[in-house]
């Protein structure tokens, strides 16, 4: 998948997060942080595509409730992306950098603070942090 791919994909799910605010925040600064670089991602693309009826089309199916863009919005949100990074180095740019910073803040959300699928038979402890980037393991 290309970054315009994931780009089309964060941009529908800035409108599905936007058309229904999530009550269970699992971490409110990760959440927070998510939100900025989805809304700067937004702002980029819709000052750039403007009134473009892919975008347009994929806020409608966001607000419907769908958990996916179509086949076909996805396409065509994909191709009015390509061809504006295409005619617009600085935009291409700006726009790889949105996805890249989205991503990761995603992997900050995914990587920390998980114990999963493990047995441990006897004192284990676990501690994990973001900021300091502290992780000590104990345990047999």
């Amino acid at each position: 998948m290309t970054g315009i791919e994931i780009a089309a994909g964060y941009v529908f799910a800035w409108a599905v997060r936007k058309a229904r605010r999530v009550a269970g925040r699992t971490d409110a600064e990760i959440d927070r942080a998510l939100d900025a670089g989805m809304d700067r991602l937004h702002e980029l693309v819709s000052a750039k595509l403007g009134q473009d009826p892919a975008l347009e089309r994929a806020v409608e199916e966001a607000e419907s409730g769908q958990e996916e863009l179509t086949e076909r919005t996805r396409r065509r949100l994909t191709d009015a992306l390509e061809d504006a990074a295409e005619r617009d180095t600085a935009f291409d740019e700006a726009l790889r950098q949105a996805v890249a910073d989205i991503e990761a803040v995603s992997g900050e959300a995914s990587s920390g603070g998980v114990v999963s699928g493990n047995t441990f038979s006897g004192p284990t402890a676990v501690q994990t942090g973001h900021h300091n980037r502290q992780d000590n393991r104990f345990g047999a």
